[in-house]
């Protein structure tokens, strides 16, 4: 019980903003790492609603870039054993700790401290998984191109994470207000997490769609508020022009 007021006092510490990225994620998450898990399920809804979405056929190369505690194991549940490759990839030692503590058992599983926007399987990738992590990374547009490079042509891409929409939208999607689009930039960056309304447009121009969904969910001790979030399947083109 005692590690949760530390992992609370940790949170509102916020990220430290100097060193690389590597060394703050490192700062700030090795005081919680055993405990992430339970203290974000409550506000991470994205992953509840990811897990009824994504499949893995056996055999199959998964790929989940900035996997923190290994979201993705949780989200193949049994039919992890039967994957071909599972790899984890983060810059946060104390969290692919936890990662792996979670793989033992699993001989198909590859934990991997590296960048996500410059990592690369030994074979092409069946499913790349982004849970909750593109809003960490500051070039979160080269960490979905090199998704992109990875994957198979037809493989999936699965991501959720939080959100704030555009001022003005591209048709068919959500639009939020002004509190949303100002107030969640702010309250997440000060532990270093960076919605951008461009994740989802961005997302759209590069695969095509299976599921696009786009949400908000309660914040645990503050009743009347709800952090938008979006769950995004997609394809990566069977087109040769593909790029």
């Amino acid at each position: 019980m005692l590690a949760r007021p530390r992992v609370l006092w940790r949170i509102l510490r916020g990220q430290p903003r100097a060193g690389t990225l590597a060394q703050r994620l490192q700062t700030f998450y090795a005081p919680q790492a055993l405990h992430y898990d339970e203290t974000r399920a409550a506000l991470l809804h994205g992953r509840r609603l990811l897990k009824e979405l994504v499949r893995a056929d056996r055999g199959a190369v998964v790929v989940e870039l900035g996997a923190g505690t290994g979201a993705s194991l949780d989200l193949l549940g049994p039919a992890a054993s039967a994957c071909g490759e599972i790899h984890l990839v983060d810059l946060c030692a104390p969290l692919l700790e936890v990662a792996r503590r979670k793989a033992a058992g699993l001989d198909n599983v590859r934990i991997a401290e590296a960048d996500a926007t410059r990592y690369q399987p030994g074979r092409p990738a069946d499913l790349v998984v982004f849970s909750y992590s593109l809003t960490m990374i500051p070039d979160w547009f080269l960490a979905i191109d090199n998704a992109f490079s990875m994957l198979r042509p037809g493989g999936r891409i699965a991501v959720t994470d939080f959100h704030v929409g555009r001022r003005d939208p591209p048709p068919g999607l959500v639009r939020h207000g002004v509190f949303s689009r100002h107030f969640w930039p702010l309250w997440f960056g000060h532990d270093g997490v960076r919605p951008n309304p461009d994740h989802v447009p961005y997302l759209l121009s590069r695969f095509d769609v299976d599921t696009l969904v786009e949400d908000a969910g309660p914040v645990p001790g503050l009743p009347f508020v709800r952090v938008p979030y979006y769950a995004f399947v997609g394809r990566k083109p069977l087109r040769s022009d593909a790029v």
